[in-house]
């Protein structure tokens, strides 16, 4: 999947991204189960929005992504606050050399971009190896319920002055898989014309339990699951599953 023009809307299309209440949450949780440390590991990374807010509260914060045009943009961003930031352009599942952190984070739905479960624990495992005793891994998921009642064979769209965009959603190859098809339009800001481009993202997820079983396999204790950030138990209709977890 090719990042290379996607990366430079995505800020647009990421701008009611909660990335205040992402903060909140991981304050919260590094408080409650005494993560004292102040480095962070921010997995999917994107653009470094996310990544500089958390260097801006003082914590020593690295980004890995696997798109060198969003890392692109997100060194930008952290030259322009002069702030000093490792970022690294890595596959999640495949992590090499990044030190030891007290957090990792992967948020807004990343971890359903691997379409293999040998990915998935993968991820744990790369996660795991990077966490101190007791470090905490936040991350969230794309509930099945998301996946068949919310995605399946719906349309969304967006008409904006500088960028607009016709997204249609069809269920995928697998189980609890989604296709989404994307058509942007961004506007020239030399001619006032509007530029066509085409997206192809692919995510799937899957059950809890298998999310518990291979977290459980790699090291993991699973200290709560939250549904989306409202700070509550998951229940039928949740669209977005957050997991707690710690490096036992």
């Amino acid at each position: 999947m090719s990042y290379e023009r996607f990366a430079y809307v995505y800020d647009e299309l990421m701008k009611d991204a909660p990335y205040e209440k992402w903060l909140e949450l991981l304050l919260a949780k590094m408080t409650q189960y005494g993560a004292s440390g102040k480095n962070v590991l921010d997995l999917a990374c994107g653009t470094g929005e996310f990544t500089v807010e958390l260097a801006k509260l003082g914590f020593h914060v690295a980004g890995v992504d696997l798109s060198e045009e969003m890392l692109a943009i997100a060194n930008e961003k952290a030259a322009l606050l002069g702030r000093s930031i490792p970022f690294y352009q890595q596959n999640m599942a495949q992590l090499e050399g990044l030190g030891v952190y007290d957090c990792v984070t992967l948020f807004c739905d990343s971890l359903n971009y691997l379409r293999e479960e040998a990915d998935v624990q993968k991820t744990f495992g790369s996660v795991h190896a990077h966490l101190k005793q007791d470090g905490l891994f936040l991350f969230d998921i794309h509930s099945i319920y998301k996946m068949e009642h919310v995605f399946q064979n719906q349309t969304f769209a967006i008409s904006d002055e500088e960028v607009s965009y016709i997204w249609e959603c069809f269920a995928g190859e697998e189980p609890y898989s989604v296709e989404h098809d994307l058509s942007f339009f961004v506007r020239d800001p030399e001619n006032g014309l509007y530029d066509r481009f085409d997206e192809y993202h692919y995510q799937r997820t899957y059950p809890v339990s298998f999310y518990q079983e291979k977290l459980a396999e790699c090291g993991f204790e699973v200290l709560e699951l939250l549904s989306d950030l409202e700070n509550e138990p998951i229940h039928d209709q949740t669209e977005r599953i957050l997991f707690v977890a710690k490096k036992k």
